[in-house]
């Protein structure tokens, strides 16, 4: 076997491995780009038993936790079955359980599951004793006050933007427990807990709120992505100390902060307790038998003097991490570091501002592939000095191309001085074979940044292009596999080619048809077999990244053309072009053979 042959083989070998290789780093550090269903999917079979909380008495011991389960059954039985206040406003909707005033029932109409047009809306929140049960509740503990499942009385049967609910409850020696709940126009409720103590002695309370949820749910956190328990505490994130399966294993977290926010997160949703930001709280995130999860904090005692009235007010989150309006409640609530609810990770110096201007191209063009056009070609423009001095080298190696392969055919025995020699003709040429590699390099960062924009930016979600491009973060879901949808069959995501990565394998192909070729014959078939590789490992990714990538490679196209046209290739190269100006090796005869003679000098 030949050495260009093992060359070949060993390509193709290495190849197959990466393409295997990408998709099980795939599967495992880098999240799908499906949307996955809802939090909570509608069931009529009975469920799984969900989190009863309890309330421990004494502070800075154990705050609200998980503990005996409820009966099970389907959603639409327990709604019925206990008293409620109807939430009704244009982006949320559903109800407060009166028994133990629990947000346990919402869902967003403005967002659907799937991008079906009688697709549901997304849930978010569903009652105890239901599957993957989840809700929200704020209280208080101490001597007279309210059980947390208390029943209580409201002044009005529906909550809406424009009418606050005035939630009641007296216990047997008068003091008056209140929560008046409002809600905005988006997705923040207002919670003002308030104690009024008509009684001769005083009470001594705590408040306290939580986020519960039975199961880890749908999504799972993976490499760049973090889903499950996150919150800011005294300035700090937490999130990968704070994961579901540390929790489990490790025990509880405790935390000691003024201000800040404790939730349970997904790729899109939030909920999330926020206490009031000047006062000094115990976090905590917990977990318990039965797979049940809890974000909780438990506020300071306070002592409420016979005839006072006593109150204190928090927030509470429940809906989409739209970016703008996460910013927004930074502003105007003075919530640290809120906008870190998206998982943005260690690349958010540059995502944000890659997100934001996606967003005004949105604004401006209405649609947001046109909006990646945009952005690849305002990258592109930035880029184009660097890169018009990587395609003019190019073009120039093409024209040096004759002079290269001379050099190696003289010194093919002699590789030390053919790289030499090489270097030297780079130098005398004034050509930097390295000068594609910087834009390559300011690209990967961008590239990074959008995928990560397209990947946890509800914003992006449900976004169509054109034609079937119905969802760009989401694969192409046109493949010629199953005849582009008149096969009833989905393949695999590790074959499923849609006309994108198409594309984007056949203008990578060009892209290398119009660069020099590799002087290496390894390298050369590395190079040509990478276009194919990547179609394969670009398929599952989203629609838009791949636009990107598309766009970008067409651009390139363009200006390698440009130069190729600016330093055309001599049509018949001159001697000197091929002709290696070399000083020859002086030859010296050795023993035993005659020199030769020297012609006679005239006389």
């Amino acid at each position: 076997m030949s050495k260009d042959t093992r060359n070949i083989i060993l390509a193709f070998l290495l190849s197959a491995l990466v393409l295997m290789g990408w998709q099980i780093a795939a599967d495992r550090y880098f999240p799908a780009a499906v949307a996955p269903p809802a939090v909570v999917a509608d069931s009529s079979a009975p469920a799984a038993p969900a989190a009863t909380p309890g309330v421990v008495a004494a502070p800075g011991g154990a705050v609200p936790g998980v503990g005996a389960a409820a009966a099970s059954g389907d959603r639409a039985t327990i709604l019925a079955a206990t008293p409620r206040v109807t939430i009704a406003t244009p982006r949320v909707s559903g109800s407060i359980n009166l028994k133990g005033a629990r947000f346990d029932d919402l869902v967003l109409p403005p967002y659907r599951l799937t991008i079906l047009k009688d697709s549901p809306p997304v849930r978010i929140f569903s009652p105890s004793g239901t599957k993957d049960a989840y809700f929200g509740q704020f209280g208080w503990v101490g001597a007279g006050a309210p059980p947390v499942d208390a029943l209580w009385t409201a002044d009005r049967a529906t909550l809406t933007t424009a009418a606050p609910v005035t939630l009641r409850w007296i216990n047997p020696a008068g003091a008056v427990f209140e929560q008046i709940i409002a809600i905005d126009k988006d997705f923040m409720f207002t919670v003002r807990q308030r104690v009024t103590n008509p009684g001769p002695a005083p009470l001594s309370l705590q408040t306290w709120g939580l986020v519960s949820r039975l199961g880890e749910g749908a999504e799972q956190t993976s490499f760049n992505m973090h889903i499950g328990p996150v919150g800011v505490t005294d300035g700090t994130l937490r999130d990968s100390e704070v994961e579901y399966e540390k929790l489990r294993d490790d025990g509880p977290k405790r935390y000691t902060t003024t201000g800040g926010w404790l939730g349970i997160t997904e790729k899109y949703w939030l909920a999330a307790v926020i206490p009031d930001q000047k006062m000094k709280v115990d976090a905590r995130f917990a977990a318990a038998p039965g797979d049940l999860f809890q974000t909780d904090f438990l506020g300071p005692v306070t002592v409420v003097a016979p005839g006072a009235t006593q109150d204190v007010t928090g927030h509470f989150f429940a809906g989409a991490k739209e970016i703008s309006l996460l910013d927004s409640y930074m502003t105007r609530l003075g919530i640290p570091h809120f906008d870190l609810a998206v998982s943005w990770g260690w690349f958010i110096m540059l995502a944000q501002p890659i997100f934001h201007l996606l967003e005004w191209l949105f604004h401006v063009t209405g649609n947001f592939g046109v909006a990646i056009i945009g952005l690849t070609l305002i990258v592109r423009a930035a880029l184009f000095p660097i890169a018009n001095k990587q395609y003019e080298s190019m073009a120039k190696m093409r024209i040096m191309g004759p002079k290269m392969k001379a050099l190696q055919d003289r010194y093919k025995d002699d590789k030390v001085k053919q790289q030499q020699e090489i270097m030297a003709l780079y130098k005398a040429e004034k050509v930097n074979p390295v000068a594609g590699c910087l834009p390559l390099l300011i690209q990967i960062p961008v590239f990074y940044a959008l995928y990560k924009s397209l990947m946890v930016s509800i914003e992006m979600r449900h976004q169509p292009f054109v034609l079937w491009i119905k969802d760009l973060s989401a694969p192409d879901p046109l493949t010629p596999l199953n005849l582009f949808g008149l096969i009833p069959w989905t393949p695999p995501a590790m074959i499923a080619l849609g006309v994108f990565p198409i594309l984007l394998g056949l203008t990578m192909w060009l892209q290398q048809k119009l660069a020099p070729p590799q002087a290496d014959p390894v390298q050369r078939q590395v190079f040509a077999l990478m276009p194919w590789v990547l179609m394969f490992v670009m398929a599952p990714f989203p629609a838009g990244l791949q636009l990107y990538w598309i766009v970008n490679n067409l651009v390139s196209i363009g200006q390698q053309w440009y130069m190729l046209r600016k330093y055309p290739m001599p049509a018949t190269p001159a001697a000197e072009t091929v002709t290696v100006a070399a000083t020859p090796a002086k030859v010296t005869p050795t023993k035993g053979t005659p020199a030769k003679p020297r012609p006679a000098r005239p006389k």
